[in-house]
């Protein structure tokens, strides 16, 4: 298998010797940075309980909130496709944009004009300082993938990380059909 370097816009999909950290386990998080300084990403496979009228009562809408990780999760995050509606986002990738101003989404919420395939919100997000994700993909806690998917936002979270692990056989298929709590067996 070919050894990727982690860049924005590449997918993480946790390995199975990270089953026992709550925060990463059977995750795939997209990186939306990475430079000297660190890396940022966001779980794109773990639903919270909350929709969006959940934490802003004003706006009546019943998008998801998912995870975005164990940093800031008292804070809101977005990541989106739609740029020609939400100034100031910063590109990821091809067709992936990051923030952008937070008072034209509430209109577009408002306005019904958004959809869960347009857009998905973050409670926290997953960071790594100055070289802790390089450590972490030496001690295989890690896999970077390239995000091959025409439309992230249409991936189902519940099979996503099983799904990506499927695709590489071998070790990884064992570990994607494995039980949620191995220990249950």
């Amino acid at each position: 298998m070919t050894t990727l370097k982690p860049t924005k816009g590449k997918l993480l999909i946790a390995e199975p010797s990270i089953l026992m950290d709550s925060s990463f386990n059977r995750s795939v998080v997209l990186l939306t940075e990475h430079n000297d300084n660190g890396s940022v990403g966001f779980i794109f496979n773990k639903p919270s309980p909350y929709n969006i009228s959940d934490l802003i009562p004003d706006i009546d809408s019943s998008l998801k909130v998912y995870f975005g990780g164990p940093v800031s999760e008292d804070n809101l995050y977005f990541v989106h496709k739609v740029p020609e509606l939400i100034p100031d986002s910063i590109e990821i990738s091809d067709g992936i944009f990051w923030g952008g101003d937070f008072e034209a989404i509430q209109s577009l919420l408002k306005d019904d004009i958004l959809s869960k395939h347009d857009i998905r919100f973050f409670l926290g997000y997953s960071g790594w300082s100055q070289r802790q994700l390089e450590e972490e993909l030496q001690t295989t806690s890690w896999l970077i993938v390239e995000n091959e998917f025409n439309n992230l936002f249409k991936i189902n979270p519940i099979s996503f990380w099983k799904n990506e692990l499927l695709k590489y056989g071998g070790i990884y298929q064992l570990w994607a059909n494995a039980p949620k709590d191995p220990g249950l067996n």
